[in-house]
């Protein structure tokens, strides 16, 4: 046995030996190749795997799933990191996520890259914007025109930016011009007419927002946006048409039930108004003007118990909300709290409500 186990050995040995010598038998040319056939094929495989991670994520994005479309095309660059579709993807995923100080490194490093990429520094643009950084905002929307003046979502963003700073007029300089270059743009013809509604210019405000609603019947936003001049221009009729069109295209649509409420409120058809705040609270329990709403349409059925409540509500959503002071004070004066009355008005005065002023002016001094 012993004898047998010294012969496994002096196999074992052999066998290495040989298999040492194969190896080594290689000219240095024939080692070169065989690294570089080695290299090509992880290359190869890498660029495989980077294009499957990518395709992966533009499903994702397509079906909204925008956190595991970004899982993808960080993979992808991962795998190749000369990827610049993957890279550009992964910063608009970003965006997207609201993750815009991530958006901004990923669209940097892409830039970097290729400075004349033009729908990166529009991308980079809307996360700066995000960051309320205007100026850089700017200066890269500048430079996504200069390098493709074609493009109309650069002006459109440009003037979103604008409308943010309340240069209204300026805003409607992109506005127009993103129209000029597309003419089905629905979202620049609303956005040019939330600039004129803001300018007090209701018929043109219209106009674009029944334009927008030609080029895209379906945006619940658009039709909400028509009620509300409608209202301001008295067309009572007209405003409640076009917030009922708002929610039957989305029943989940907040905004649309409020502004229905509010224009029920002020023509004293309280009980649907009520239902309408009612049904806000219900889709947004954290939305303070629908519970201030209901503090005025309490108010106005000399309930001031609970026009307190809803006041009180809408402060604790929202310590901002100036018209809940407001509401929070005209009940506790009905209710004999002229003091709490007068610290709610100066309060609302304070955050800019001049009514709040007014009558504390009048009441408190």
């Amino acid at each position: 046995m012993k004898n047998r186990k010294l012969l496994l050995c002096g196999l074992l040995t052999l066998s290495t030996l040989s298999v040492t010598a194969q190896v080594e038998e290689l000219t240095p040319q024939e080692k070169r190749y065989r690294d570089s056939i080695t290299a090509l094929n992880l290359e190869n495989a890498a660029i495989a795997n980077s294009q499957t991670a990518y395709n992966e994520g533009i499903q994702f994005f397509s079906e909204g799933n925008y956190a595991k479309a970004l899982e993808s095309f960080k993979k992808s660059v991962g795998f190749d990191p000369n990827f610049t579709a993957a890279y550009y993807n992964q910063g608009i995923a970003e965006n997207e996520l609201g993750k815009f100080s991530d958006a901004t490194v990923t669209l940097t490093k892409l830039i970097e890259k290729n400075p004349a990429y033009s729908k990166a520094y529009f991308q980079r643009g809307k996360a700066y914007q995000g960051q309320n950084e205007y100026l850089k905002a700017e200066q890269d929307y500048d430079k996504s025109i200069a390098l493709d003046p074609a493009n109309p979502k650069a002006y459109y963003n440009y003037g979103t930016l604008r409308f943010l700073q309340q240069d209204y007029k300026t805003a409607i300089t992109y506005f127009t011009k993103a129209i000029e270059l597309d003419k089905n743009f629905a979202f620049a013809y609303n956005d040019r007419g939330s600039c004129y509604r803001m300018l007090g210019d209701y018929p043109k405000a219209l106009t674009d927002y029944q334009e927008a609603e030609r080029k895209n019947p379906n945006l619940a936003f658009v039709l909400n946006n028509i009620g509300t001049t409608k209202k301001k221009m008295k067309d009572f009729a007209g405003s409640m048409a076009a917030f009922n069109r708002a929610i039957s295209i989305d029943a989940n649509f907040h905004l649309a039930y409020n502004n229905r409420g509010v224009a029920q409120l002020e023509n004293n058809k309280l009980e649907d108004a009520k239902k309408d705040f009612e049904k806000v609270l219900s889709i947004n329990p954290k939305y303070a003007p629908a519970a201030s709403n209901l503090s005025a349409l309490y108010f106005k059925q000399k309930d001031y118990e609970k026009a307190l409540e809803y006041a009180k509500k809408a402060i604790e959503l929202d310590k901002n909300y100036a018209g809940a002071y407001v509401n929070s004070a005209n009940a506790k004066e009905m209710l004999r709290d002229l003091e709490g009355a007068c610290n709610d008005w100066h309060k609302a005065g304070e955050l800019g409500a001049e009514n709040g002023q007014t009558y504390y002016s009048a009441n408190c001094q």
